[in-house]
């Protein structure tokens, strides 16, 4: 069988790069898509060592047309996408009085609406085809509210509604569309956030992690990109053919409280 192509936004770093060289191992053609410079010196060397066809974007999210050419192109160079990762994310963290509005659009742009047009960018081919997986990387945020985050918590909870309306009109033509949502993963994103609230309460960073990360796991841990990149595999695979429309903590147990 010919192998399927995956598009996973934000896949350069952190959890979309672990998530990618899952994909990767499997076999299945990948575009790569992030803003760091060696990004397509990443997808290059992926696809050498696995034997696959790779493309690289740097498309702006925040800007529909450049998701739109995004997925044109990647068409155009290794076909049709059949699995789409949402997974791109930034963070701001404010409390609401001095949260400015341009950080609040962008988080709502870059981890909901940027979500919303490549879904609806690769609808009508997955249609087309009668098979398609869509996976979005929510969070805990997207299913409990922390302080200071709401932006990204307005954002994650959207998330998952889509997930859930995208997944009803799906149905009917084989494509599925479920979200992950990890606790804390130690991606570059956290820690730089570990490093703020160390620099802001003037206290190291290990006990900010015990202190303000770590403390809402009930499993004192950090969550593996590995993980979620195994979680996203089998969503994809026929056995979760009947899995539709799902949140999945992979949190430590923080949502369990």
């Amino acid at each position: 069988m010919k192998p399927k192509n995956v598009l996973i936004t934000g896949s350069t770093s952190g959890i979309g790069l672990a998530i990618a060289k899952e994909f990767a191992k499997s076999g299945y053609n990948l575009v790569f898509h992030g803003l760091e410079e060696d990004g397509a010196e990443i997808a290059t060397e992926i696809g050498k060592e696995n034997r696959i066809d790779t493309f690289f974007s740097s498309a702006n999210l925040l800007n529909p047309d450049e998701i739109s050419f995004m997925v044109k192109e990647a068409n155009a160079n290794l076909g049709k996408i059949d699995i789409l990762v949402n997974n791109a994310g930034i963070q701001y963290v404010s409390p609401i009085e001095d949260f400015p509005l341009n950080k609040w659009n962008d988080i709502i742009g870059v981890n909901l609406t940027a979500a919303f047009c490549a879904s609806q960018a690769v609808w009508m081919g997955m249609k087309a085809n009668k098979w398609g997986r869509i996976i979005n990387i929510s969070s805990a945020h997207g299913l409990v509210a922390s302080e200071n985050k709401s932006a990204y918590v307005a954002a994650k909870h959207g998330l998952i509604g889509l997930t859930k309306t995208l997944a009803l009109e799906g149905a009917a033509f084989g494509i599925t569309v479920n979200a992950i949502c990890p606790g804390f993963v130690k991606t570059p994103l956290v820690e730089k956030q570990i490093s703020d609230l160390a620099k802001q309460q003037n206290i190291p960073e290990t006990e900010i992690i015990k202190k303000n990360i770590l403390q809402k796991h009930a499993v004192k841990k950090f969550v593996s990109p590995d993980a979620i990149a195994a979680l996203a595999l089998f969503l994809v695979s026929e056995n979760a053919s009947m899995i539709t429309g799902t949140s999945m903590p992979v949190d430590g147990g923080w949502t369990a409280q």
